[in-house]
């Protein structure tokens, strides 16, 4: 998409009022074309050149410089909206303004205003911006004669030797997270022993170094995200949920954290549902996604289109996983239409990795609610997908998965061939598993099986599998797919959806489900 067309499509309506406003005020008789193309540019749902060439009165040659020139008027009007709710904004906002006072030669008067704005900054934990101010009071301080007291030498040293460390440190473990985030889409979970011991050598080597207790927020913040990565990775959701309630806690305590890191404290309600999603702790998983619900009215306050889609896209994934644990699969299909209106809407901003776990589970959705054919639809999206490097154990399972969709659609002429494609990508991505095994040979056998001995094979094979529910990594399969649930079915005679439905409600009755 044309990138002055998207952040004219991003913008609300009193960001587009306030923007034309400000257009009267600078726009020149020579760039008038500008706020012409602003005006063909926002009545428009599509990109369309020609169709803007026409309506703004712009030509072929001058699209580019207008283009731009709207792009620049488009930043600045946004630029001087307010800015209460971006504290690095406001920082840097009084940073300009000392800088004018000490060009003004106005100095006891710019460093006031230095530390005024350092305090903030402290208080905000910014600690990137904290430096560039005791910087800025240095060389101040170093040029000329403020009277300042004997020991403010000593006491901005001592501040600069302090944040220099706290940033590196924050930086370090920033790294680790993101480093092993990027394993996760690589890899996923682990699927043997030898991916064991890869994690863990990976991350003692990596593990940045320091005292604990001396760690600042943000070195919190990221060691616990870090933590949640590799013990998600490991599959011990346990410790998913402990890093993640940390980090919640984290920034319950330092409020201005949820405005400065939006993104992130969103992120961490996702890591939290996440976790309980996967320990079946139903109510605490229900209260978690309904606080996530309650901030959703409040998203615009954050001016964050970032964010909230990142909230927007959790509370989706949550509903849906909330459908998985009842097994109210065909009352989950009533959230596909907005949610793919929001994937569309957003398609620009929701990455490939998002959008293929998105698909997925509307695959599983239609799968649990007896509809094979659109269930085959949506995984063919992800099995379309053509890089590797992407969520290679969720390409995996949407090739599994549509083996099992096809054979229940009676599909007989697609199974054979299916099954030798499914089985050759699962060698080339070493990631055939007991389980898949299993299912693979089932499902290639059932032309030989007599009617009468079905039930016993399948018996036997429900027993086989369910001995490896627990199993340190070959239960990774299960995180995916219900596959006991599915075999339950066929022995019972009835769906998916009415054993998953018999299991939560026993569970609950029982009070299992904390």
């Amino acid at each position: 998409m044309d990138a002055v067309f998207e952040l004219i499509q991003s913008m609300t309506k009193a960001e587009k009022r306030s923007f034309q406003i400000f257009a009267a005020r600078v726009k020149e008789s020579k760039n008038i074309k500008f706020v012409a193309l602003f005006d063909a540019m926002e009545g428009e749902k599509e990109y369309n050149e020609a169709r803007l060439l026409k309506q703004s009165g712009v030509s072929k040659l001058q699209l580019a410089n207008t283009k731009k020139y709207l792009f620049e008027h488009l930043l600045n009007s946004l630029r001087q909206l307010p800015t209460n709710n971006y504290t690095d904004i406001q920082l840097h906002e009084q940073m300009d303004f000392a800088r004018i006072l000490y060009a003004k030669g106005m100095f006891k008067q710019s460093l006031r205003l230095l530390q005024k704005a350092k305090e903030q900054a402290y208080q905000h934990q910014q600690n990137t911006i904290a430096i560039e101010i005791v910087e800025f009071e240095k060389l101040i301080e170093s040029q000329f004669i403020t009277h300042s007291s004997s020991t403010r030498a000593d006491d901005l040293t001592r501040e600069t030797s302090q944040l220099t460390y706290d940033i590196r440190k924050a930086n370090e473990f920033s790294n680790f997270a993101i480093q092993l985030y990027a394993l996760y889409l690589k890899r996923g979970h682990v699927s043997n022993q030898n991916d064991i011991h890869y994690i863990e050598d990976y991350y003692n080597a990596n593990l940045p170094k320091g005292p604990i207790q001396q760690q600042g927020v943000y070195e919190q913040l990221y060691m616990n995200q870090s933590n949640y990565w590799y013990s998600f990775i490991l599959q011990d959701f346990v410790q998913c949920y402990r890093h993640s309630q940390r980090n919640k806690m984290l920034f319950e305590e330092h409020p201005a954290l949820q405005q400065n890191m939006p993104v992130l404290f969103f992120k961490t309600y996702n890591h939290l549902l996440e976790s309980l999603f996967f320990l079946r702790r139903y109510r605490s998983y229900k209260e978690t996604l309904q606080d996530l619900e309650n901030m959703l009215p409040r998203l615009p306050t954050y001016r964050n289109t970032h964010a909230e889609v990142f909230a927007r896209s959790y509370f989706f994934a949550g509903k849906i996983n909330l459908h998985f644990l009842e097994g109210t699969f065909t009352q989950g299909l009533e959230i596909i239409p907005p949610l793919l209106q929001f994937l569309e809407q957003y398609a620009t901003k929701i990455d490939q990795h998002d959008g293929m776990v998105f698909h997925y589970k509307i695959a599983c959705l239609y799968f649990g609610s007896g509809d094979y054919k659109k269930c085959i639809s949506f995984l063919n999206k992800i099995i379309d997908v053509r890089d590797e490097d992407v969520r290679s154990d969720l390409q995996c399972f949407a090739r599994i998965l549509r083996l099992i969709a096809t054979y229940e659609a009676g599909d007989s002429l697609m199974i054979e061939y299916q099954i030798k494609a499914t089985q050759r990508f699962l060698i080339k991505m070493n990631d055939l598993n007991v389980i898949q095994k299993e299912i693979l040979h089932f499902l290639n056998k059932t032309d030989t099986f007599f009617r009468d001995d079905l039930m016993d094979i399948l018996q036997a094979m429900l027993t086989r599998i369910q001995a490896y529910e627990n199993h340190p990594y070959e239960k990774r399969p299960f995180l995916y797919l219900d596959i006991i649930s599915w075999i339950e079915s066929k022995v019972q005679n009835v769906s998916v959806q009415e054993v998953v439905q018999k299991k939560f409600k026993k569970l609950l009755s029982a009070g299992k489900f904390q």
